[in-house]
């Protein structure tokens, strides 16, 4: 029996030249642009699709627009800032601090939080999370908040829901505004919008809807994770951000994508995604990855389950 883990893998090569292909053709002749604009963050994505771009339109045709506010990583722009060099691609920053200010993102966000724990303020950190490894525990996805006050203290508790969607629904203007951003910038150049999402997260639904799903186009949405990886290290992406784990850069708190969202190491996903979707079964996955059959059909039940409930962000208006 094949290896999925060696059928994952892509020709990095011929993946990229059918990429650049297709955004080429698609920029000019279908949306008519004169090239590209990408928000970039100093994460695996955006920096593929960076690179992706400076391939397709030649580098002095593609814009990297940073997005910092108040909460962001610092690690973000020296990432950021290396990739552009990497790849001579002149970049903006826009800090959006002042408009979600104005949206009343922060203090929105702040007033659900202390609902649930009444000592958090500003002095503290805080961050949504889901329940531990899919494959160790077979929980439901509850969402918990996390607070850390400034000496370090954690204290979790479950979410009840009309906190959660508060939280969610003013954290979600972080990626909206970021969007606008993007969109001032490419209408300004004349140039199309590259959207950095992956098939992790455009199928999973891991993406707000007319916020980072917003786009021209979306070069790597039929990408797995670790595909995206491979396409890095052919492209020559800088080490310290193949390196870096995947973060949401959206909570105050810094918070994987495997906490928030996809509950296990996305290696071990898209194996067991990958070898799902060619008709492998359980106990044959199970057994490439020394798992027990129940712990990958919890891991496909998840995706099917995220996916169906997600829906309605991939769809056009009705």
């Amino acid at each position: 029996m094949n290896k999925i883990e060696d059928l994952i893998k892509i020709n990095p090569e011929k993946e990229v030249e059918k990429i650049i292909t297709k955004m080429r053709n698609d920029v000019s002749k279908i949306i008519k642009k004169r090239g590209a604009v990408v928000g970039i963050s100093g994460g695996i994505d955006s920096s593929v699709i960076l690179a992706l771009c400076a391939k397709a339109f030649g580098p002095k045709k593609v814009i990297g627009i940073m997005l910092p506010e108040k909460e962001s990583s610092k690690d973000n722009y020296m990432l950021a800032r290396e990739l552009t060099l990497t790849f001579g691609v002149d970049y903006i920053i826009e800090d959006i601090t002042g408009a979600l200010e104005g949206f009343g993102v922060y203090r929105r966000r702040d007033e659900a939080i202390k609902r649930v724990f009444p000592e958090y303020d500003q002095s503290y950190k805080a961050k949504i999370i889901l329940p531990s490894n899919l494959l160790e525990n077979n929980t439901l996805n509850i969402f918990q908040i996390m607070i850390i006050s400034p000496e370090g203290v954690e204290q979790t508790k479950r979410l009840p829901v009309n906190e959660y969607l508060e939280i969610v629904a003013a954290s979600n203007f972080k990626q909206r505004s970021r969007m606008s951003m993007l969109y001032f910038h490419a209408d300004a150049k004349n140039y199309a919008v590259v959207g950095t999402g992956n098939k992790n997260e455009h199928e999973q639904g891991f993406f707000v809807k007319y916020g980072d799903g917003g786009a021209d186009l979306k070069p790597i949405a039929h990408l797995f994770k670790t595909q995206v990886y491979q396409l890095a290290e052919y492209l020559g992406v800088p080490s310290e951000i193949r390196r870096r784990v995947p973060t949401t850069d959206t909570y105050s708190a810094e918070q994987t994508q495997e906490e928030f969202f996809f509950r296990l190491p996305y290696k071990t996903l898209d194996i067991i995604w990958f070898g799902w979707e060619k008709g492998y079964s359980s106990d044959d996955i199970a057994d490439q990855l020394e798992l027990n059959s129940e712990q990958v059909e919890n891991v496909i039940q998840d995706i099917i389950h995220k996916k169906n409930t997600t829906e309605y962000l991939r769809m056009e208006p009705i």
